[in-house]
């Protein structure tokens, strides 16, 4: 069952909100085994979290669409996805400088992310997040449907990656089909790819084939 939230207003965020969103998005991602693996030191989680997040908030609001809520207590970082990826040559660069000495495996992420990718025209939805005080409680599955609502209307399929299988089930009850779970090292954690696949008939469509460039197995 998916619980949405009808006293929450979703809107379009804009760069006055990033002082507000940071530390949920931070708080939100700086927890939990793909935190811990991606940043093993404890004490510099938060604050490697958070300077990746004010440059995934800067792409977001350049290149993509932020949704927030009326009380800023979630966010989600859209964009819009054709058959091939949009070229950011400063993107890897970026992505160094805000993760520092951990960029090695922020960077493996991105390279596999990127390499499973669906090849084919859809919405991405690269981070949703919530406060950790208001977590269960609707805020992310509202800011789901709010985007999903407008894909409807042009019958767009959406794509993720959950990481870890409380989400990759909440994105199932959202319409979401997972794929085969990938990993960026043997040791690493496992991550989800999920297609929303576009209504066809009242049936949504499969899964795409996967990237012939991806291995299959690790």
């Amino acid at each position: 069952m998916v619980t949405t939230r009808t006293d929450l207003t979703v809107r379009q965020a804009t760069a006055d909100d990033v002082p507000a969103l940071l530390p949920v998005l931070a708080e939100a991602f700086s927890t939990g085994t793909v935190a811990e693996w991606a940043v093993p030191e404890p004490a510099d989680r938060l604050e490697v979290f958070t300077s990746y997040f004010r440059y995934m908030l800067a792409l977001g609001l350049r290149h993509g669409r932020v949704d927030t809520t009326d009380d800023l207590s979630g966010a989600a970082i859209w964009y819009r996805r054709d058959e091939t990826p949009p070229p950011h040559p400063d993107h890897l660069n970026g992505l160094e400088e805000a993760t520092g000495r951990y960029a090695p495996k922020f960077l493996l992420l991105d390279a596999m992310f990127e390499a499973r990718h669906p090849r084919l025209p859809h919405a991405y939805l690269a981070y949703i997040g919530v406060n950790s005080a208001l977590q269960s409680r609707g805020v992310g599955s509202t800011l789901l449907a709010h985007a999903h609502k407008a894909l409807a209307a042009e019958n767009l399929p959406a794509y993720l990656e959950a990481s870890n299988p409380r989400n990759r089930n909440l994105y199932a009850r959202h319409g979401y089909e997972a794929g085969p779970p990938m990993q960026p090292t043997a040791a690493g954690p496992p991550f989800w790819p999920m297609w929303r696949g576009q209504l066809n008939g009242g049936v949504r469509s499969s899964f795409p084939p996967p990237n012939p460039y991806y291995p299959r197995s690790r």
